[in-house]
Formats: C-alpha cells, sequence, structure tokens
C-alpha cells in the first residue's frame, strides 16, 4: 500500500515542496531514495522508536521511502514525522485519510516528543502558495509559522497527537497570530538609548548621517573612547522596519534556526557583531549544508566588526562584493544559493597596537613605522568601500560628569526618517534603490551635482588625501545625505566640506 503526504526543503531563504511517499509490500529491508543526507537516512532509528513509544510497531515488511523530486537533495531531521505517519498509514496501522491534504514537518525524539525544526516560516509560505489544508509542525514552531495567515498552523507536541488528529480522535485548533498588531506594538523598541551617551556630539552627528543615508563607517579611537558602545546604538535612530522588511529578515533568521520559541516576528533592526576569530564561510554563509552568515543574519540591520585589524585579512576582503551588490552567491558543484545582504556596516578599531596614537594626553609606545603598517591590515578596496571615517576622541571627566541632556534616539530617528523619505521620492523609480549608499555611479553624476567652488574644493582634497575614485563617488553621495538632513535641495559647499572631513582616516592621509 502506498501513503502519501508532503513536506518541504528550504533552498537559500526559500522552500520548495516535498513529496513523501511510503510504499509497503511484500519482502525484507527498508529502503530511501531522494537524495538523503545522512541525517534523513538515521530517521529510521528515530521513527520506529517514536512508533513502539505511541503503541505501533515498525513492518517487516519492505519499506520503501521516496522524498521527491528526487534530484534535490535532502537534508535535516525534519522529515521524521511526515514519512512515521506514511509509514503507519501504508502498512494499515492508522488510516488518516487526509494526509495529502497537509504539509507536515518535525523531527522526532526516541520517546515520541517532537524536537523543533529550522526553515519553518518559508516552508509556511510556501505551503500557502501551494494551498494546502494546513501545516502539521512542532509546536516550538508553531508561532514562528502562524504569522503566515494563509495556512492554519497545527502545533502538536509528540507523534500520538498527531496520529490521533488525523484519525479524528482529536482536534487541533490553529494557532492564530496577528502579525499586524505583533508589529504595530513591538516595532522599533531599543534597550538603549543616545541620550545616555555624554559628549562625543561629532560622533553621533556621523552616525546620524551613516542611518539618514544608509552609509558605511567606521571608527577609530584609543580604548574606552566609547566606540562600541555608539555602534549598539545605531539601531536606535535607523527608520523602523516595514513590514516586508520584517518579514524577509524574519525568514532568513528562520532558516539560520535563530528564532526562538516566542519570536514570531522580528520587529527591530538586527545587530550582529561577530567575534574578530571568526571564519570567512561563517561571514558570508556556506558550508556543507549551506546557512546565512553574519552579513545575511545583519539583512536591513547592522553589521559591527569590532577591532577590525585583528579579523583575518581573507574574511574581510570576501565582504567586498557583498558590500557593493547587497547580496552574497553561495556557488557549489551541484548548487548555486543566493542570500539578500542589505546591510549597514559599523567598523571600529584601535588607531595602533597600544592603543594610543595621536591619544590627548597618553603617549604612543609604538616603534617607526608600526602604525601605519598596522593600520595597513585593512586593505584600501575595503576602506574606500567605507563611507565615513570617524576619529573618536575619549570624553573627558568634566564632559562626563555634566547635567546637559543628550538627545534621544527618537529625536535624531525623527531627522533621519525625514532623510529617508525625500531619497525615497528621490529613487521611487528605480528599482533597489532606496537610501543615497544605493546610488549606482551612473546616477551620482545627476543626483550630486556640485558647483566649481565645490569642484575645486573636492579637487584639492582629492590631490592631498589621495582619494581614489570610489572614494570620489563616496563623498558625493555622503555631501548628498547631508543636504537632505539639511532640508537643501543642492550640495552646498559645507555639505561638500563636511564629507570630506570624514575621509581624513584615509590611508594616505592618516599616520602618514
Amino acid at each position: 500500500m502506498v501513503a502519501k503526504t508532503f513536506g518541504g526543503a528550504v533552498h537559500g531563504v526559500d522552500a520548495k515542496t516535498i513529496t513523501v511517499e511510503v510504499n509497503v509490500t511484500q519482502g525484507q529491508k527498508f529502503w530511501m531514495s531522494g537524495l538523503p543526507d545522512n541525517a534523513v537516512k538515521e530517521s529510521t532509528h528515530r521513527v520506529e522508536s517514536s512508533m513502539k513509544t505511541a503503541g505501533y510497531f515498525m513492518p517487516r515488511n519492505k519499506v520503501v521511502v521516496n522524498l521527491a523530486p528526487a534530484d534535490i537533495r535532502k537534508e535535516g531531521s525534519a522529515y521524521d514525522l511526515p514519512m512515521a505517519l506514511c509509514i503507519l498509514k501504508a502498512s494499515g496501522q492508522i488510516g488518516a485519510e487526509h494526509l495529502q491534504e497537509f504539509v507536515i514537518m518535525g523531527e522526532l525524539a526516541l520517546d515520541g516528543s517532537l524536537r523543533p525544526i529550522k526553515g519553518v516560516l518559508p516552508i509556511a509560505i510556501q505551503a500557502a502558495r501551494d494551498r494546502f489544508r494546513g501545516f502539521v509542525l512542532p509546536k516550538a514552531n508553531a508561532r514562528e509559522a502562524a504569522i503566515v495567515n494563509d495556512v492554519a498552523v497545527l502545533g502538536v507536541d509528540t507523534l500520538r497527537e498527531a496520529i490521533d488528529f488525523f484519525e479524528g480522535i482529536t482536534d487541533i485548533a490553529p494557532l492564530q497570530v496577528d502579525i499586524r498588531e505583533i508589529f504595530a506594538n513591538s516595532r522599533g523598541h531599543y534597550d538603549s538609548d543616545f541620550k545616555d551617551v555624554q559628549g562625543q556630539e561629532n560622533i553621533k552627528r556621523a552616525l546620524e548621517i551613516a542611518a539618514a543615508g544608509g552609509h558605511n563607517v567606521i571608527m577609530i579611537g584609543p580604548p574606552g573612547a566609547g566606540k562600541t558602545m555608539l555602534a549598539k546604538r545605531l539601531p536606535t535612530i535607523l527608520p523602523p522596519l516595514s513590514l516586508s522588511e520584517a518579514l524577509e529578515t524574519t525568514k532568513i533568521h528562520s532558516v539560520a534556526g535563530k528564532l526562538g520559541a516566542d519570536t514570531a516576528l522580528l520587529t527591530t533592526r538586527p545587530f550582529r557583531a561577530p567575534h574578530h576569530t571568526i571564519s570567512d564561510v561563517a561571514l558570508v554563509g556556506g558550508g556543507g549544508n549551506p546557512q546565512p552568515g553574519e552579513i545575511s543574519l545583519s539583512h536591513h540591520g547592522v553589521l559591527f566588526l569590532d577591532e577590525l585589524p585583528e579579523f583575518k585579512r581573507t574574511v574581510l576582503e570576501v565582504m567586498r562584493q557583498p558590500m557593493e551588490e547587497r547580496k552574497v552567491t553561495i556557488s557549489r558543484a551541484r548548487i548555486s544559493i543566493e542570500y539578500p545582504a542589505n546591510f549597514m556596516l559599523v567598523a571600529s578599531m584601535n588607531p595602533c597596537p597600544c592603543g594610543y596614537y595621536n591619544h590627548p594626553e597618553k603617549e604612543c609606545v609604538c616603534g617607526p613605522g608600526v602604525v601605519q603598517r598596522y593600520l595597513s591590515r585593512i586593505s584600501g578596496p575595503l576602506l574606500d568601500r567605507i563611507d565615513l571615517h570617524v576619529e573618536v576622541v575619549p570624553v573627558g571627566f568634566d564632559e562626563m560628569i555634566a547635567a546637559r541632556v543628550s538627545e534621544t534616539s527618537e529625536t535624531i530617528r525623527r531627522r533621519v526618517v525625514q532623510a529617508r523619505e525625500v531619497q525615497s521620492a528621490r529613487f521611487e523609480k528605480q528599482k533597489d534603490v532606496y537610501c543615497n549608499a544605493m546610488m549606482p555611479s551612473n546616477m551620482v553624476k545627476d543626483i550630486c551635482s556640485i558647483t566649481d567652488a565645490g569642484r575645486t574644493l573636492l579637487k584639492t582634497a582629492m590631490e592631498r588625501l589621495g582619494l581614489s575614485a570610489r572614494a570620489y563617488d563616496r563623498i558625493l553621495k555622503v555631501s548628498r545625505t547631508i543636504a537632505d538632513l539639511a532640508g537643501s535641495d543642492e550640495i552646498r559647499i559645507e555639505h561638500l566640506a563636511e564629507a570630506i572631513q570624514y575621509r581624513s582616516l584615509d590611508r594616505d592621509g592618516w599616520a602618514g
């Protein structure tokens, strides 16, 4: 007898529907086809133990399990539950006439309980597109899947509970989640705020410009100057996530298994801060079983690289293409996967190995040429892709204890949102361009036109700092953002001058 139901396989950040077929006939042995990996093959033991716990048995006849399409590799342990149900139906132990109307996924423990799985959200989205009656999955993942309103999400705790549902013994109420209510109630809520930062007004200004235009930024300064504290507060002044951005970001975290059991939707912009010992694969994604890397987990958010020169050079260089294209493509012999990677890069570093070069009070003890060699760990092409270079100076004691109240993140965010609205109107007809940092080179000349005096100033700065053509474009984009924050239709010379000062840490113009 043949039994059939459906599951899902995650490919990149999307899912494909998988048909799970089981045939129990005369003969011996358990056979599995459809390019299963080791985790899928090992399901035999989990399924058999779970069946015994639920009061059933594994057939001693010939059991053939096929996962179709057979040319797509099936990975992970999430096919345990659909295989168990199909084996029970094919062997005549249960009726379960409605198996073909559902998508079923879940990992079985030896006692028949269900463990949570990865990639639930894209599978639920695909189930809704294919108009399945419902999606049966572990209860721990139900809230995550329930944000898809077009499919009934049925969470179960055990194999026994799933059998009883398909046999009509018990009924399971579909989990209902009001995605818009969740989004409205928790969007933009952060634990940190810029009002807690005393002083550092020039750094706050630079981060406001970065947030307004989506620009990358690097902060350089001695230990304890506040670089990490400032970077962690950058998401609080970025525009709130839109619902489509929240869904896209949540889907990536679902595929990576980074969502908690109580999290249905990510409503705040992600902030990822990997350690400097990270590998290039962990940063950009990939591996034997391809997974999103940190740059994709930072999609629509901030990727913070603390102590930038301590990262391996190969790790930093693999970021260059994703920073330009806003996506990363993982290519293997049999598969090619594309992950979105539209993130803001925020980096910090000490000015030298001892950390006190250019410090106003402490003396640097590094030898001749050490500062330049330390900075040279970061390649010129990577620095070119970072729009704002900001020198962070330690806050003095008097300023630290001053009673002056700093601007709140909400106040700064309002200005950022206004500037982003100007950019949204400007790029309304452009595909995949939403802010000034994403502006392609062929648009820079028209949108970032400057006066003759501005061209003279920019020429002088480029000659003195030894800037590249890419840095020239970056300066114009930053000056356009500064003008947007000022509510100016044209780029004035003061906007250009402020943008140029944010290139003062270029290799040819600093520590020389």
